[in-house]
C-alpha cells in the first residue's frame, strides 16, 4: 500500500463512498442507518459539504481507490449549536487497520483549526474499541453512555458519545 492522499471527496466519488457506507449499513450496528443509500441520496449528501468552513468531507485514497472517509456535520439543527460539529470516519473493510482513520482525521483536524469549531463530537455504537482508540488519541473523552438507544439486526445498542474541545 501506498502513502494515502488525503483530499476533499467530490462528487465523482459518490460511488464508492455509497459502496463503504452501505457495508456498515448492512453488516454492523456502526450506523443506525437500516436502509441501504442510493448513489443519488448519497450525492446530495456529498454536495452539503465544503472544502472550507465547518462541514467538511475528505477522502483517503491509496493506489488511486478511495479507501474511506472521514467529515463533520452539524451536531444539531439550532443555530446556537453551529460551533459544535459532529465527526464520522468510514474506512472499506479491507482498509481498517492501516491508519486511514488518523491520517484522516489528522488532515481534517488541521482544516477545522481554520474554521469556528469549538466542540466535535462522535456517536460511537458499542462495543466498538477501534473507535473509542481512534477518538481517544485525538483528545476526546467520554460525555455519556446511553443504554440501549437503537434497535438494528434484532437487538438494542448503546452508544457511547464522546467530545474533544477543538479549539478555545
Amino acid at each position: 500500500m501506498g502513502e494515502p492522499k488525503i483530499r476533499p471527496a467530490s462528487v465523482a466519488d459518490c460511488e464508492r463512498l455509497t459502496e463503504i457506507y452501505n457495508h456498515y449499513v448492512k453488516h454492523t450496528p456502526i450506523t443506525f442507518d437500516i436502509e441501504e443509500w442510493t448513489p443519488e441520496r448519497r450525492r446530495g449528501w456529498i454536495e452539503q459539504h465544503a472544502e472550507t468552513g465547518r462541514h467538511q468531507l475528505l477522502v483517503a485514497e491509496t493506489d488511486g481507490v478511495v479507501a474511506g472517509y472521514a467529515s463533520t456535520g452539524p451536531w444539531r439543527a439550532k443555530q446556537a449549536y453551529e460551533p459544535s460539529v459532529e465527526m464520522s470516519v468510514y474506512l472499506a473493510p479491507e482498509s481498517t487497520g492501516m491508519g486511514l482513520g488518523s491520517a484522516l482525521y489528522r488532515e481534517l483536524f488541521a482544516r477545522l483549526a481554520r474554521e469556528d469549531v469549538h466542540r466535535a463530537l462522535a456517536g460511537i455504537t458499542m462495543p466498538n474499541t477501534a473507535s473509542i482508540a481512534l477518538h481517544e488519541c485525538f483528545g476526546f473523552t467520554k460525555v455519556a453512555h446511553f443504554t440501549e438507544n437503537g434497535r438494528k439486526h434484532g437487538r438494542f445498542w448503546d452508544v457511547v458519545w464522546m467530545e474533544k474541545c477543538t479549539f478555545p
